[in-house]
């Protein structure tokens, strides 16, 4: 096989689902936290969650200068959605039981605590092969 025919789609190792204990508030029968599956979100899912999630603000003082913000809560709810395969948080039945009527809205009442919900956010992210800036700079000092 060439080298070139090495970046033929065929090739391409697709990454596996993985599970996660997203919250120590739903558990098994046996006191266990349930495991979510979670899949890696491609990247024109990605794409098009920061575009739904971006928006544009007039730059102070410049008239007709705009620039692009994101809303961080958002991304971070629609990443998290876009990744969660089990439980299905589009699943009327899920959202009538927790009140709500959007998969964003069932994430954050699944995951009732900030730390909880800030630890899934990190594995999603890490799973995603996301990484922070801050991760990025201590990276290339070493």
């Amino acid at each position: 096989m060439s080298e070139f025919s090495r970046f033929m789609k065929q090739n391409q190792i697709k990454k596996e689902n993985t599970t996660y204990p997203a919250t120590e508030s739903l558990v098994d029968e046996d006191g266990k936290a349930l495991l979510w599956e979670i899949r890696p979100i491609t990247t024109s899912m990605n794409d098009g969650i920061v575009d739904e999630c971006s928006y544009e603000v007039q730059v102070t003082g410049k008239p007709g200068l705009y620039r692009t913000k994101v809303n961080q809560s958002k991304l971070k709810a629609k990443v998290i959605c876009a990744s969660v395969v089990y439980p299905n948080l589009h699943d009327k039945k899920l959202q009538d039981s927790y009140g709500v009527s959007s998969d964003i809205e069932l994430i954050k009442e699944m995951i009732p605590t900030s730390g909880e919900y800030n630890r899934f956010v990190e594995f999603i992210n890490d799973f995603n092969g996301f990484t922070s800036m801050q991760e990025d700079v201590d990276e290339a000092k070493n």
